[in-house]
């Protein structure tokens, strides 16, 4: 109702607001007619939908009703299992065709295990492991080790001329690729290195004051010689794993207990220590470090307790589920040698290297991830040992290189400063590339002074390049294990403490990374740590920290074909 609010005044002002108030009411009469019309058409709708809504009710559509959408799916696998055991491979893929991709998990596996069995049947190998290689984040972590094994299987039943052809058509980032490098170094056969894209990571903090993935257990055995012929790389890696320890904030966690256990550096000391640690109470066992003894524990039937192996297995035995390996191997550092060089535009190399094992395994490597990527070895040349003038060899390497061209020095420092000034004198303006071999750990601007311009790849902590680490040169004035060639074990067993909390995380997260003292840590689909150092250069005498880390692994395709 409107009201008015009519003052008394003169007739003729009075006789005005009586008019007003006429109208008014008039014009509210019209009003309450078009609302009490408009709420009758609104009724009528109201009511036809409600009707069209009881009709849909009353008769619910297959595709809206997860409970209709299961049982398809379920038939749908029935029929497809009923197929396979009748042998008709093709009927059973038309029915698992036309599965619904919103299907829950545990059809999904079910129903990529017979797409594989089918592919099998119809001598589809490949497609048979993509479909099992989807297959394995859907499984428990436990059956996730005997999946991967199974799909290895598969791949190696093609043989190694088919597993050769078929390697390099697969991009670096589909999930067969690893599997097709496993199959062939079953038969010795050796592949480009898969290197590791991290892109996350690890740590990133929560509502609460736990960080993300951190999930530190209770008990830890480390297994390390104290005793025996590699007891004082040992100690390198216990003074590192303790530092990191104590290093850690104790609000991050409840620190574990560690207990230390001497593996006498042999094979039978491993796997007593090993059942000992068991019998304590040990959550995980962190160890051994020498690789014979990696491999007698990984040959047992079972380890009860998981294990973050300190080296990498001898003849590539696999990783038992659930366990890990963590290793700094020279051929990660041949292989991201490949790639930095590809990635800055150098399609040829010029190898001078040493004579001893290391310099061959990071060689073999480079090799390979360099001629992987449209790269060509267009010399190598051995130096042998107690050699000063390498003039001819130089002169000779030097002779029709192009401006695509890298030299790559596989050497120890004293052969270094040998040859770095050689091909300066031959006045040879091509890049120089190393590994961390080059350099012994301890600053020696005088004697470095000769290998300036040289870039190596190296760990992060050597040159306080890591934020969130104790000071290298504090350690390294207090602890004899934090310096010289031993502060690289050393940086080795502050990422084995601080990789516990996280190996379950980096497992189930595939590019998430631990930013560590030897690099960016990630950890493959096989439980293998993979590591991503950082690029130095020689300025002034003074190793420098050049780059955060290594580019990511360029594409064959970008690499032109063209020699020296």
């Amino acid at each position: 109702m409107i009201r008015h609010n009519l003052v008394p005044a003169s007739t003729g002002s009075h006789l005005r607001n009586i008019q007003h108030s006429r109208s008014a009411t008039a014009a509210q009469g019209n009003q309450m007619h078009r609302l009490r019309y408009s709420a009758q058409l609104a009724f009528v709708s109201l009511l036809l939908l409600w009707l069209a809504g009881c009709a849909t009710l009353g008769a619910p559509s297959p595709a809206s009703n997860p409970q209709a959408q299961a049982q398809r799916a379920l038939d749908r696998l029935q029929a497809a299992s009923a197929a396979l055991r009748q042998g008709h491979p093709d009927a059973a893929l038309k029915q698992l065709a036309g599965l619904p991709e919103s299907s829950p998990p545990d059809v999904q596996q079910q129903a990529l295990d017979m797409r594989a069995r089918a592919q099998l049947a119809l001598g589809h190998r490949v497609e048979a492991a993509h479909a099992l290689a989807q297959r394995v984040p859907l499984l428990p972590q436990p059956a996730q080790a005997a999946e991967h094994q199974r799909i290895v299987a598969i791949l190696a039943g093609m043989g190694d001329a088919s597993l050769n052809a078929l390697f390099p058509t697969l991009a670096n980032n589909d999930p067969l690729k690893p599997y097709v490098t496993q199959a062939l170094a079953r038969s010795g056969t050796a592949t480009p290195m898969a290197l590791p894209q991290p892109n996350e990571p690890v740590g990133t903090l929560t509502s609460g004051s736990t960080p993300q993935g951190y999930s530190m257990p209770a008990h830890v055995a480390l297994l390390l010689p104290a005793t025996g012929p590699v007891a004082v790389a040992g100690a390198a890696v216990r003074d590192g794993f303790f530092t990191a320890y104590f290093h850690t904030p104790a609000s991050q966690g409840q620190r574990p207990t560690i207990k230390v256990y001497d593996t006498g550096g042999t094979a039978g000391g491993t796997l007593a220590a090993y059942q000992k640690a068991v019998a304590d109470g040990a959550s995980l066992v962190v160890g051994p470090l020498a690789r014979g003894a990696v491999g007698s524990l990984f040959a047992q039937a079972s380890l009860p307790v998981p294990v973050l192996a300190l080296n990498h297995a001898q003849r590539d035995q696999p990783v038992p589920a659930g366990s890990a390996e963590f290793a700094l191997l020279p051929e990660t550092e041949g292989a991201q040698l490949a790639a930095r060089m590809v990635t800055a535009g150098l399609h040829a190399a010029l190898v001078f290297r040493g004579n001893d094992d290391t310099a061959a395994r990071t060689f073999a490597a480079f090799k390979l991830e360099f001629e992987s990527l449209g790269g060509q070895v267009a010399n190598d040349i051995v130096l042998q040992p107690g050699a000063v003038d390498f003039a001819g060899q130089v002169r000779a390497a030097l002779a029709g290189s192009g401006n695509q061209t890298g030299v790559v020095a596989l050497l120890r420092p004293a052969q270094a400063r040998l040859l770095v000034p050689q091909l300066k004198l031959a006045r040879s303006t091509l890049p120089v590339f190393a590994t961390s071999m080059i350099y012994s750990g301890d600053e020696n601007a005088t004697a470095d002074g000769d290998l300036d311009g040289v870039q190596f790849s190296d760990e992060p902590w050597l040159y306080d390049a890591q934020a969130g680490l104790p000071s290298h040169a504090t350690l390294a004035s207090q602890l004899s294990t934090a310096s010289g060639p031993a502060a690289r074990l050393f940086a080795f067993g502050m990422d084995a403490y601080s990789l516990v909390p996280y190996l379950g995380w980096l497992r189930s997260h595939p590019g998430s990374y631990l930013p560590g003292a030897t690099g960016q840590l990630t950890m493959d689909a096989f439980g293998h740590i993979q590591r991503t150092p950082i690029w130095v250069q020689f300025q002034g005498g003074v190793a420098r920290p050049v780059a955060a880390g290594l580019e990511t692994t360029p594409s064959a395709t970008d690499a032109p074909a063209t020699g020296p």
